[in-house]
């Protein structure tokens, strides 16, 4: 039965080729996309499935709460403070093992002793040994138990290993870190294809640290109860032992040393477990270890694949209700004959399966196209996708693709079997299935609405997207370069780009503005008052000023001859001054701020005209500028003339100073607009692929509705020819029912558009607006599709 069940689908696939091609082509095109979305998931939740351990591994999560009341305010964050760890061990069972996994570790470069020729930048951190065990990595070189025990010791990746070293086994050998010290390669990670949530290039031994804080390097956060930044805190429970069991423990350690604060500016913090599996995807969480894909960013494209498939599948119950009209008699001959329902429901539901199967292998053919276009996707690339299939995952697809022909093809098979064969065979005019006619008109309007509202939103975003791009952010973007001079000598590389031909002005800071990187203090005028007010800094030098081309509004600025002095300065922004509630600009003059780190006095020798320095998203905030080179870490360069040119300079100025290093230089504006196109720029490339897609897939549906009409009123067409009427006249007469159900979905998708696209824009402080000229776009847009898709 079932045999001739495919056969007779098969031949009904043939005998209707372009309907057939129709479903089978926007049914291949909407399941290519859920497939990819599906290899996607499937991508992160292999992430740390290779530990025999992961049910048993929780990293320590903190949340700032209330000292008052303990409720808990802002968003978690993946990091500890790293005291937890010792706390947990000695004074509390449950836990078998605990590591610590530090910051600081690579923040320069790698050099190599004399006789290499390579250096590289390196990702690491400060741990602890237990973590090869924890953790489950395999060391292809050195002994897993001593590998990290001895200061001043690492394990490199063998990714890492081959880029330093010449040898296969680069085991004892050394290099300096910045100034960091040497380091003794002590292991190296076998690289077997496992995915971490943790990315790095080295692990260095934790007991590192306090050599290094003895030399003043690092501050005592190893027992600094109140950072919780710094680290990460893993801990694997023992056999039997819940979360549950552990939250009490970290309820414990939480009255013993946030109930009473050193002083009353301490935020206390309170900690929670997060279960290995639940990483990735995960939460949304603060200094998360590496990469990491959302749960909301899952949801986002996986609502945005099925409203593709739903579209899809609206033309597959289309076009099978309007070619039920030439089987309906097929259908009345098989009911006289003795057919069931059930049969005759079968019947029509494994054809929609078989047409399903054929979408299933265009799809596969189109996934192999766009994967390598999303493989590209600057968000792609910053979370480190890769969409490779298995025998899980194409298994996975044959089940996809048979769900999806079984439900597309439910509604259409319910009523087809559904018809009387007395009805059929008598008056076919007179059949239920007319009333269906409103179906298919509905199922149209919503596909085009559909349609218009991505089109109109795409649009949006990419203005939205130009506006952050090209806004007047008051201060100059244009003609600027920046330098990234890790742990090198700033003012040794300042003045010597300040002998190139075409520079104009260098200055050294600790980061740009405008870029979603966020340096913050609390402020006080007097110690005596009760709240800190929070304030984004800069740290700069004395040309920032001439460099940004930023309007300075009163008092001066930092002086070059001060030197350290200017570390007891602070300009502030117009915006301070109001948040301050000083009378004036000149007023804030020569006034005392409190400085929250470690309650120094800055006094107030400048204010600046107010410029973006924060993202968009926020509005113009409090800002400081400060002067403390130690936390310089680019050069801005303003130069003249062609950039490449200015460039080759910079960059034979970098090889002359720093053979061994390698220089990374950027322009200014790329730097800033990086994180912009990262999020817009991805999301404007998908919903514009997406509304592509929508548009064809429902003009598809059109083509094949109108391609019917026209085959069903064959007679009335020749008719209305022999009496004279002209091809246009004809054409109207045929497309004004199509051309009402445009103006329809037009009138339902404008407004619709003009909420949603409104909702999500009053979460930026800067923000485009839907006009008339956006509207006018989508509505072109469709009409250009519909009216070409109708008139052919």
């Amino acid at each position: 039965m079932l045999k001739n069940y495919f056969t007779v689908a098969i031949r009904n696939i043939l005998k209707h080729r372009v309907f057939s091609f129709i479903n089978i082509f926007g049914l291949a095109v909407a399941m290519s996309i859920c497939m990819a979305i599906m290899m996607l998931v499937a991508d992160q939740m292999m992430y740390d499935r290779f530990n025999p351990d992961r049910d048993r591994i929780y990293r320590i999560t903190t949340r700032q709460v209330d000292p008052n009341n303990r409720l808990e305010i802002g968003n978690p964050y993946a990091t500890a403070t790293l005291p937890v760890r010792d706390e947990l061990l000695t004074k509390y069972t449950g836990i078998e093992k605990s590591v610590r996994i530090m910051r600081g570790f690579g923040n320069g470069w790698m050099e190599l002793e004399p006789g290499y020729d390579v250096n590289i930048p390196v990702s690491g951190y400060f741990v602890d040994a237990e973590i090869l065990e924890l953790f489950h990595y395999e060391l292809e070189y050195g002994n897993p138990k001593t590998a990290l025990r001895d200061p001043y010791s690492v394990v490199l990746t063998k990714e890492t290993a081959e880029k330093l070293f010449k040898q296969e086994n680069p085991v004892g050998e050394t290099f300096k870190v910045g100034d960091l010290g040497i380091y003794t390669v002590t292991g190296v990670i076998k690289d077997n294809g496992h995915k971490s949530h943790i990315a790095v290039d080295a692990f260095a031994s934790i007991s590192t640290v306090s050599s290094l804080t003895a030399e003043g390097k690092f501050s005592k956060d190893l027992d600094n109860w109140y950072n919780f930044t710094m680290g990460w805190v893993y801990v694997m429970l023992e056999k039997g032992k819940t979360p549950a069991d552990i939250q009490v423990a970290l309820d414990k350690i939480y009255d013993d040393h946030f109930t009473e604060l050193p002083n009353p500016d301490t935020r206390p913090v309170k900690f929670s477990t997060q279960s290995l599996m639940s990483i990735t995807p995960g939460e949304m969480l603060n200094n998360p270890i590496g990469p990491f894909m959302p749960w909301i960013i899952i949801y986002f494209m996986s609502a945005i694949a099925a409203i593709v498939l739903i579209t899809s599948c609206f033309n597959f119950t289309n076009l099978s209700i309007a070619r039920s009209l030439g089987r309906a008699r097929e259908i009345g001959v098989r009911k006289v004959t003795g057919a069931a329902r059930w049969q005759i429901f079968t019947q029509f539901l494994s054809e929609s399966v078989v047409v399903s199967l054929f979408a299933l292998l265009l799809a596969i053919g189109m996934l192999m196209l766009i994967k390598p276009y999303m493989l590209e996707l600057a968000f792609a690339r910053a979370l480190k996708w890769d969409l490779q299939g298995n025998y899980f995952v194409y298994a996975l697809f044959l089940f996809f693709a048979v769900a999806v022909g079984t439900i597309a093809g439910l509604f259409p098979a319910g009523v087809l079997s559904g018809f009387q064969p007395v009805k059929v065979l008598k008056n076919l005019g007179n059949s239920r299935l007319m009333s269906k006619m409103g179906l298919r008109k509905t199922l149209l309007v919503a596909q085009f609405t559909l349609s218009l509202i991505f089109i109109i939103t795409v649009t949006v975003v990419y203005n939205q997207l130009q506006l952050f791009m090209n806004y007047d952010k008051g201060f100059n973007t244009t003609n600027k370069i920046i330098v990234r001079t890790g742990e090198t000598d700033k003012s040794v590389v300042k003045n010597e780009l300040k002998k190139l031909s075409g520079i104009n002005s260098v200055s050294a800071v600790s980061h740009i503005p405008s870029a979603g990187i966020v340096y913050g203090h609390g402020f006080k005028k007097s110690l005596t008052d009760a709240d800190w007010t929070s304030m984004n800094y800069f740290s700069v030098d004395e040309d920032y000023l001439q460099n940004m081309d930023i309007e300075l509004v009163a008092g001066r600025f930092f002086d070059a001859g001060a030197g350290e002095s200017n570390k007891n300065f602070i300009v502030i922004n117009e915006e301070a001054v109001r948040s301050f509630q000083y009378g004036s600009n000149l007023d804030a003059i020569g006034q005392i701020l409190i400085n929250q780190p470690d309650s120094t006095e800055k006094q107030i020798i400048g204010v600046v005209k107010d410029y973006n320095h924060q993202m968009f998203a926020d509005k113009l905030g409090s800002m400081a500028l400060m002067y403390n080179p130690d936390e310089f870490s680019l050069i801005q360069v303003s130069y003249t003339g062609d950039y490449v040119s200015v460039k080759e300079k910079i960059e034979a100025l970098w090889a002359s100073l720093f053979p061994e290093l390698k220089s990374d230089i950027r322009a200014f504006d790329e730097e800033m607009n990086e994180l912009y196109n990262i999020v817009f720029g991805t999301l404007v490339k998908i919903l514009g692929f997406v509304a592509f897609l929508a548009i064809v897939i429902s003009c598809l549906g059109l083509l094949g509705m109108a391609t019917y009409t026209v085959e069903t009123r064959k007679k009335e067409i020749a008719l209305r020819k022999v009496l004279g009427s002209s091809n246009q006249s004809l054409v109207l007469i045929l497309s004004k029912g199509y051309l009402s159900i445009l103006l329809l979905a037009m009138a339902l998708a404008i407004p619709a558009a003009y909420f949603i696209n409104n909702f999500w824009l009053q979460n930026f402080a800067f923000h485009v607006s839907v006009d008339a000229l956006t509207i006018l776009f989508g509505v072109t847009v469709l009409l250009l599709f519909g009216g070409l898709t109708i008139g052919s």
